[in-house]
């Protein structure tokens, strides 16, 4: 790697006896900072001295008392060349094809385990020059990159290839190991061998990564292995829509009109295909109750995305660029509807709205959003305690208009909630992004992005079975209409 090729006489990495193990989530330890010594007491090893002052060197020095002992001091170590190096060194080193040793995959690993860490150690700023982004954004987006370059090309029910999913699994290890090391102190109690308790403080993974953390990775395993890995003899198929025929008879373009009705605006994607009769029973009650899985991973998923984004600092930056008022934001007619009537229906209001696309809903979903904060801002000023300890009519008046502000505001807030289940795959709104962007927590950094590149999958599952079920359902009322 040509990272490390400038920093092989740099040895700020030193493979502890476990680091030829696979590193997993939980151990973490063959490239992670040695836990039995405090960071900030960092001293030097004897090979990194070594590499500084060698042992030629300081027998010629006339000042060394090793050089006034005839060289007869005490025994320097020379330094150990790192396998990287050693590698690179024999890649110059003679044409003998014995000359290179064999690289195994841990030297691999360990390489591409060296290039992760050191960019996000840059915050992707590639020129060192310290304008990169912090460490939480750094890792959200690490992950959802890696996302991106694992199921980007995965647009079928079929099982993960096994390159791809060994290396989703590896690079989520590296990045989910950070999380070992976020930590709060909880009180326990100790008891000595004579019986006498004592009080002390441990620590434990923080509240929020020990609650989340082990459900979302089970939702992952129930993704690639409970659910795409049952597709491997399937009764359907997939056929590329730029490559198929016009003969209805072909395997390929049977289905083609039917199926361009639900995907003409994702042209992209593959066409599934059934046989003439369509799928057996047996197939589609599997095709369902996968569906049904992956609709609960979704919503699960969704949840915690949610319950992170909640828990997240709202930028100072959002709160500036807000409108004074809720009806300059949502506008005269949305406006009435949530001010005017006495008990409000937010479906009622959505079904009026008719929202034609899914950037008209985005756009909807950023003006509530607003205007909920907007609102709550005003409840947070009418309730700010006064200087005056008596009760007066101001005070009676600002009461009243923050108690309408908060009906108002929980009003928008289930307006918002009933629009995302509306449109379960919505795109992330303009304080969600900037709730990531702003990010300074590494925990909920991780959080976040990991449950959202779940939810996007489970989303995408099941938008594949109902592709199936839709093209099986359309070719057997086909057949009985014969």
């Amino acid at each position: 790697m040509a990272s490390s090729a400038s920093y092989e006489n740099f040895e700020f990495y030193h493979a502890s006896p476990s680091a030829t193990s696979t590193p997993s989530a939980t151990d973490t330890s063959g490239f992670s900072v040695r836990s039995d010594q405090d960071s900030f007491a960092y001293c030097r090893t004897n090979s990194e001295m070594s590499s500084v002052f060698t042992e030629e060197s300081v027998y010629h020095d006339p000042s060394s008392p090793l050089a006034k002992s005839g060289g007869k001091g005490l025994p320097l170590c020379q330094a150990s060349p790192t396998r990287l190096g050693m590698k690179q060194y024999y890649s110059h080193v003679g044409d003998e094809p014995d000359a290179e040793p064999e690289i195994d995959d841990i030297d691999l690993e360990l390489d591409m385990m060296r290039e992760k860490y050191s960019k996000l150690l840059l915050g992707e700023d590639m020129s060192g020059g310290g304008k990169g982004v912090c460490s939480a954004v750094a890792l959200s987006n690490s992950i959802t990159n890696l996302y991106a370059t694992v199921f980007g090309q995965t647009l079928r029910l079929a099982p993960l290839p096994a390159e791809k999913k060994s290396m989703w699994k590896r690079e989520m290890d590296w990045l989910l190991s950070v999380c070992d090391y976020i930590v709060e102190f909880v009180p326990a109690t100790e008891t000595f061998k004579d019986g006498t308790p004592l009080e002390v403080m441990t620590s434990r993974l923080r509240s929020d990564i020990y609650m989340s953390l082990p459900a979302l990775k089970k939702l992952d395993n129930m993704l690639l292995q409970d659910i795409l890995d049952s597709f491997r003899d399937t009764e359907f198929w997939y056929a590329e829509q730029g490559s198929m025929s016009k003969n209805a008879n072909t395997k390929s373009g049977s289905f083609r009109k039917i199926v361009s009705l639900r995907t003409e605006e994702k042209w992209w994607l593959p066409v599934p295909c059934v046989p003439a009769g369509g799928i057996s029973e047996k197939a589609r009650k599997h095709l369902q109750q996968k569906r049904d899985n992956a609709n609960q991973i979704h919503k699960a998923a969704m949840a915690i995305n949610n319950s992170i984004l909640g828990e997240m600092e709202v930028p100072e930056a959002y709160m500036s660029s807000l409108p004074k008022s809720g009806k300059a934001c949502l506008g005269d007619s949305i406006y009435r509807h949530i001010t005017g009537a006495d008990k409000f229906v937010p479906e009622y209001l959505l079904d009026n709205l008719n929202i034609g696309s899914e950037h008209e809903a985005l756009e909807l979903a950023d003006k509530v959003e607003a205007s909920i904060y907007i609102w709550k801002r005003k409840v947070c000023i009418s309730s700010m305690p006064n200087s005056k300890s008596t009760w007066n009519l101001k005070d009676l008046v600002n009461d009243k208009e923050g108690d309408k502000n908060h009906i108002l505001a929980g009003r928008a807030e289930s307006l918002l909630l009933c629009l995302k289940q509306r449109y379960p795959g919505l795109s992330q709104t303009t304080l969600d992004t900037t709730k990531i962007q702003d990010n300074k927590d590494v925990g909920q950094g991780i959080l976040e992005s990991y449950s959202r590149v779940l939810e996007g999958l489970a989303f995408n599952v099941v938008s594949w079975v109902d592709d199936v079920l839709y093209v099986d359902d359309q070719q057997k009322n086909k057949v009985l209409s014969i």
